[in-house]
């Protein structure tokens, strides 16, 4: 935690940096130009999103081959998944803030450089190290989702912010579905650098468009210095005997779910052969379900069954997907309980945020939104390591089964969480999906 004098100093060193100061001069012409309708700027920003997602998924399928054959094992490639959501956490809370100094639009044309830039690493990396420094540097260029949805905020009156988030999160599980798709048949027909190279153009091309089509969402007088670092609000809805349960559960649902991603795929590649084309096959359902289920059902479902149930069941059928992984002996049964899985945690997560929204007051949801998230975040980076560690100490079998117990432990700590009313009215919109809690990414942690 950095004071608010060290704060001010950093702000303008970051502003003066070479690539924040060319977009800074160009700043004035875009506010100044005539904006777009609302709309066609949620579009930009989507496909803004879209292809950062994208690029982000096309190294999932080849990323564990990556690390085994630098002689990486469960806890080397643990290491490798955990860095990044470590890297995304912090620079979620930091870009967020600065964005709100600087503006939006510096943020995101900077972070999309960044991401080229670990992409490439990633396409060249000659050792484990390198491999390791390019998941650093594109953890930290994913932090970039906090300023997208800050933009999406700017851009939005509160009638249709919800549809705006939505859409965001829509972007996620299209990215998550087709990015796996293209990495994994890249890998499988253009070589081990082609997926790394293939993010790299994306990236380059969503700078060049977003360069011209993007303009400032945040006007100068509205632009303040917050504490980049303050995370006194995490301390603050765990100390509340009402989200106590539910800070629980968003800590050890992300932990035991991204412990689960570095032993399946050694343990596939393991005991059914596979290699990149099967792996992007599941996070291709994984993917598709998300989007569907968080795009058209999720709204349908919980008008039914509320928030809590949904939160109970969704961990419940994680835990069990988790924990039969060990015992299945073909590819057609993976799939297949890969999609219980992804159906679990596509009901878990925008119920989880929902009752976020439901136990907090107006005019702290974001702040405990924010808390949430970066408790999440905190479970994904301790997760990977763990779980790893056991599968190459214990066993195969033992990783799988703590993940689902612990699993299970946050479907226990789920039937603490207060009671709720329907409070889905006629005509009202569904709450919007947030970061799919998915492999690795999971979707980026919210603003903290």
């Amino acid at each position: 935690m950095y004071s608010s004098a060290v704060d001010e100093a950093r702000g303008p060193e970051l502003e003066n940096l070479p690539l924040f100061s060319d977009v800074r001069k160009h700043e004035r012409r875009y506010i100044a130009a005539r904006m777009p309708a609302s709309r066609s700027r949620i579009g930009v920003i989507f496909f803004t999103v879209l292809i950062d997602l994208i690029g982000f998924g096309i190294v999932l399928p080849i990323l564990p081959f990556y690390a085994q054959r630098f002689g990486a094992a469960g806890l080397g490639y643990g290491a490798v998944i955990g860095v990044f959501s470590l890297m995304q956490f912090v620079a979620t809370a930091l870009l967020g803030k600065l964005s709100d100094r600087i503006g939006r639009r510096p943020v995101l044309l900077t972070t999309m450089i960044v991401n080229a830039v670990g992409y490439t690493l990633f396409a060249f990396a000659g050792s484990y190290w390198v491999l390791f420094l390019s998941r650093v540097v594109s953890g930290f260029a994913g932090g970039n989702i906090s300023a997208a949805q800050a933009y999406i905020a700017d851009i939005t009156t509160p009638a249709e912010r919800s549809r705006g988030m939505g859409m965001v999160g829509a972007a996620f599980g299209i990215g998550f579905s087709l990015g796996p798709a293209i990495g994994g048949f890249a890998a499988h027909y253009g070589g081990a650098t082609a997926p790394g190279l293939v993010a790299v153009g994306l990236s380059l091309a969503n700078f060049v468009s977003a360069y011209f089509i993007l303009p400032e969402s945040l006007k100068h007088d509205l632009r303040v210095k917050r504490p980049i670092l303050d995370l006194r609000h995490i301390g603050e809805a765990i100390g509340r005997p009402k989200l106590r349960p539910l800070m629980l559960v968003w800590a050890l649902v992300p932990l035991a779910f991204a412990g689960y991603t570095v032993a399946l795929p050694l343990w596939a590649n393991a005991a059914l052969g596979w290699k990149e084309r099967e792996l992007a096959i599941l996070f291709t359902i994984i993917g598709v379900t998300a989007a569907t289920v968080q795009g058209y059902f999720f709204g349908k479902i919980v008008r039914r069954t509320g928030e809590r149930t949904l939160v109970i069941a969704g961990t419940f059928g994680m835990a069990a997907a988790i924990a039969a992984v060990p015992f299945l002996s073909s590819s057609a049964l993976l799939y297949g309980w890969t999609f219980v899985l992804a159906f679990s945690n596509s009901v878990f997560a925008p119920a989880a945020t929902g009752l976020v929204s439901v136990y907090a007051d107006p005019s702290e949801q974001g702040t405990i939104l924010g808390a949430a998230q970066a408790i999440g975040a905190l479970g994904r980076t301790a997760g990977p390591p763990l779980i790893g560690t056991i599968y190459d100490v214990v066993s195969p079998i033992t990783s799988f089964l703590l993940a689902g117990v612990i699993m299970v432990i946050a479907g226990l700590a789920s039937f603490g969480l207060a009671p709720v009313p329907h409070h889905v009215a006629p005509g009202q919109p569904p709450i919007a999906p947030p970061t799919p809690a998915v492999p690795l990414p999971e979707p980026p942690p919210s603003e903290s």
